[in-house]
């Protein structure tokens, strides 16, 4: 008797690596706007965006042809800065023109993590010094490097060694600035904190490590990867709280769906790669002309529609609603960056596959296990956001019932 073939399911838990014992499983056909189509023909609301990736929604068609149109140009060549290649050139002045005056100057890599990563070895080489400081609760990616800026143990005691001279500060305490010297090259901070749950800086927090890097001739890190292309009511948002850094990272949002990161600084920083040694920095695919093609067209589109400066209106529409639930301790909002904080971890961990049940995709935080995520495509409008406000609140009426 021939054996029956294996479903995408099955070879889904059979060939694919898993990050945890209990992956959600749901298998998507499609996807359109703000959302998600399962091959039982179930539509789930996207309150995840692919973490902050799909700040357009999906299926963008402008998006789609832009991808199209370069693949029958070209795809892979040499990406690190030898060969002209017009996605990124496009792309970078166009964002460069969206960026103040002392970062005029992109460096594209393949993510996030390979982003910070290549952002604090700019530093190591700009200003010679190796310590390295950043917060507690915050998260910078997974690689080596980035890990080690992680704070919480638990994810980093599997992997050691991993590099020296980090420091950690608390996010929002003035007085943990004194920890920033003459010795240390970078502070990298994320000017909201995301995966502690949505931690907004205080009034005057970021100003005045700003003039803390300044004085010590530290060089200050924003990690835009999660906050960056409108998710928090502004293009940056850094630009919401009036304090530019050195050096910003981006990645997520960036490619409109395909894989970039970047840095961007000075010329005068970026000059750095090129001595002592040169090829201070090279990546094969990073800047990928696909990538870059989709990034432009991403970049062009929240540009031109008017879903950035509608985000801080729908988000405290959300908030006033949410917020009123006697399930809900607190809700935190950075735009269309929401942590629902239920105060209490077993509320928390419930209600996410109750959601899956009614519709509704949503996720935790890595730092904040009490609460859970609102971070739709950036497109959704006020309707598709009545729907997911709707679904959450009988959501939580069924688990306050329980």
């Amino acid at each position: 008797m021939e054996a029956r073939p294996y479903t995408i399911r099955e070879l889904f838990f059979r060939h694919i690596a898993q990050t945890s014992p209990s992956p959600l499983g749901i298998e998507i056909q499609r996807a359109d706007g703000v959302f998600l189509y399962s091959t039982d023909n179930k539509r789930y609301i996207d309150l995840v965006s692919g973490v902050s990736v799909s700040n357009i929604g999906h299926g963008n068609q402008k998006v789609i042809e832009a991808v199209k149109h370069q693949v029958e140009k070209h795809m892979h060549l040499m990406v690190y800065g030898e060969i002209i290649q017009s996605p990124q050139v496009e792309h970078a002045t166009l964002l460069c023109s969206k960026l103040p005056d002392s970062m005029q100057s992109v460096y594209y890599v393949n993510s996030g993590s390979e982003a910070n990563e290549a952002a604090i070895k700019l530093a190591k080489r700009h200003t010679g010094r190796f310590e390295i400081v950043s917060c507690m609760n915050s998260y910078h990616g997974s690689s080596h490097g980035a890990l080690s800026l992680m704070s919480d143990e638990s994810f980093k005691s599997s992997f050691r060694p991993l590099l020296p001279g980090i420091r950690h500060i608390r996010f929002n305490n003035a007085d943990d600035l004194e920890k920033i010297t003459e010795k240390t090259a970078c502070v990298i901070v994320e000017p909201v904190q995301a995966e502690a749950g949505v931690v907004i800086p205080t009034e005057g927090y970021l100003d005045a490590l700003r003039k803390r890097c300044t004085k010590t001739g530290t060089l200050l890190i924003f990690d835009e990867i999660q906050t960056g292309f409108g998710r928090c009511g502004k293009l940056f948002a850094f630009q919401k709280y009036g304090v530019s850094p050195d050096i910003i990272t981006l990645a997520k949002a960036l490619g409109g769906g395909m894989p970039l990161g970047a840095l961007a600084a000075s010329v005068e920083l970026m000059r750095d790669w090129q001595s002592d040694p040169a090829l201070g920095h090279i990546t094969t695919f990073g800047g990928h002309p696909v990538s870059c093609a989709a990034a432009l067209a991403s970049l062009k589109i929240l540009l031109n529609e008017r879903w950035i400066g509608e985000v801080d209106k729908k988000a405290e529409h959300i908030v006033s609603v949410i917020c009123r639930h006697p399930l809900v301790k607190e809700v935190r909002a950075a735009g269309l960056l929401i942590a629902v904080d239920l105060g209490n971890e077993e509320y928390a961990r419930r209600v996410l596959p109750m959601l899956i049940e009614e519709g509704v995709l949503s996720d935790w935080f890595l730092f904040c296990p009490t609460a859970f995520r609102i971070a739709p495509p950036l497109c959704i409008s006020d309707a598709e956001v009545e729907y997911a406000i709707e679904r959450i609140i009988k959501v939580l009426d069924k688990l306050n019932n329980l």
